[in-house]
């Protein structure tokens, strides 16, 4: 099988540059979006430094990962040039880096170039929404730098991902886009790789419904699963609400992520993902 890693089944413990990311119990990726666009807060974060108390907040409430992103990606959003997004992301990067040092630091971006900048400041993990399949240099920077990279699912791009969604078998066409890239991958000598099957990203709202339900079925990759559920429209719209009252139901469908194999929770809110995570592995116990 392709992508298959001993590694991971055997001790559940990544290095990203040196850096040890220890996933026998389920970690948080919190979501800094410095996007004015962005679907949830979108502008919020980079008014008066906000992003500064966003990822005191994050990290007070359990978060091991910050996850900092210039670009929307919510339904229409079109790239962004590496100009404008190294634009906004330097500044916040560069003073969030330095306030934790400690922390595991990953860059939400589809462009090699972006990534390689954030490289020169010590970022980790590069998160690519595209899978490689917008930038081909991608690969290429992450492996040279050491860098983990999470491998993202989409079908088409953001501006037209919900035009012409997966048809036919969400799960099957994901495990070949898988297998695929992680071949690329592997020959480019990436080394630390995980995988999100892309919730929301050119799939119907029962395809996502689908897709969490077969989320163990990705195990058979043995990397780590990161899923990114929180307040997305697959909540919102299904119980007729707005992203913001959508908290109740991201920690239920997390809930039935961490029972169906995620590693890894990308959430907008830390303490509750992390409470989430408590319950769940205090009844993983019996």
């Amino acid at each position: 099988m392709l992508g298959k890693s001993t590694a991971f089944s055997e001790n559940r413990i990544l290095t990203c540059r040196g850096k040890i990311l220890d996933l026998n119990a389920p970690k948080i990726m919190g979501i800094i979006n410095l996007s004015a666009n962005s679907f949830f807060d979108g502008g919020q974060n980079i008014k008066n430094d906000f992003f500064l108390i966003k990822a005191e907040e994050l990290i007070k409430g359990g978060a091991s990962i910050l996850d900092i992103g210039a670009a929307s990606t919510k339904p229409g959003s079109k790239i962004i040039s590496i100009d404008e997004e190294w634009k906004i992301l330097e500044r916040p990067l560069r003073l969030l880096k330095e306030k934790y040092p400690e922390l595991l630091f990953s860059i939400d971006t589809y462009h090699a170039a972006t990534a390689q900048k954030a490289a020169d400041l010590g970022v980790e993990i590069i998160n690519d929404i595209s899978g490689g399949t917008i930038d081909s240099k991608m690969f290429e920077v992450v492996a040279k730098n050491q860098m983990a990279y999470v491998l993202m699912h989409i079908k088409g791009r953001p501006e037209n991902m919900q035009q012409n969604p997966v048809n036919g078998d969400v799960v099957a066409s994901i495990q070949g886009f898988f297998e695929n890239q992680l071949a690329h991958l592997e020959k480019a000598g990436v080394q630390t790789i995980l995988l999100d099957p892309g919730f929301g990203f050119g799939k119907t709202l029962d395809q996502n419904y689908q897709l969490l339900n077969n989320l163990s079925q990705f195990k058979q990759f043995d990397r780590p699963l990161l899923v990114g559920l929180s307040r997305k429209s697959m909540i919102f719209k299904l119980l007729d609400i707005n992203p913001q009252e959508a908290l109740n139901g991201t920690a239920v469908l997390n809930t039935i992520a961490l029972l169906n194999g995620a590693n890894i929770l990308r959430v907008h809110d830390a303490q509750q993902a992390h409470e989430t995570i408590q319950l769940i592995m205090k009844y993983k116990q019996f």
